[in-house]
């Protein structure tokens, strides 16, 4: 059997953490995420330094880990709830809701509340004080669609190893 309150209480534990990922790293540099910024901020500043591209990647392998770890712990733990009785569609409902739980809230708070309606000082990068993309809220929603795609993509694969394990 499903349960929608696992799912928004996962869902929510991966916004938190992942947020936490976020929030660290563009206070130490915002530069490590200059990926995520709008084209327009891109084009104003010049590209990662080698050691920033790798500063990223040392984010990026924890904050993977929980974008993908924290759905599948959820949904194993859904299988074993269920004693492995448990079909491949609410496995990956389970898995879809926990990520996409995590895609909606950095819609709504880390790109639309914090990055567009409030942008605190350490989010801007420098030399771009000012620029239209900071509150370009059709950008982030247009992510967003995007990560839909991509919630879709990650819980069928975690539901297909989970139903495998």
């Amino acid at each position: 059997m499903l349960d929608v309150t696992q799912i928004i209480r996962d869902g929510l534990i991966l916004s938190f953490v992942a947020t936490l990922i976020i929030g660290i790293s563009m206070w130490i540099n915002p530069r490590l995420w200059l990926q995520d910024y709008p084209k327009d901020i891109q084009a104003l500043v010049p590209p990662k330094t080698e050691k920033e591209k790798r500063q990223t990647n040392l984010i990026g392998i924890p904050f993977l880990l929980v974008l993908i770890g924290i759905p599948f712990i959820s949904t194993l733990m859904l299988k074993q709830a269920n004693a492995g009785n448990i079909s491949f569609l609410l496995l990956f409902v389970n898995a879809f809701g926990v990520f996409w739980i995590g895609n909606l809230w950095d819609l709504l708070v880390v790109d639309w509340l914090i990055g567009c309606t409030f942008t605190p000082k350490f989010v801007i990068l420098p030399g771009t004080e000012g620029a239209a993309g900071y509150k370009d809220y059709a950008f982030h929603f247009r992510g967003f669609l995007i990560g839909t795609v991509i919630s879709i993509i990650v819980g069928v694969i975690i539901a297909a190893l989970v139903s495998l394990v």
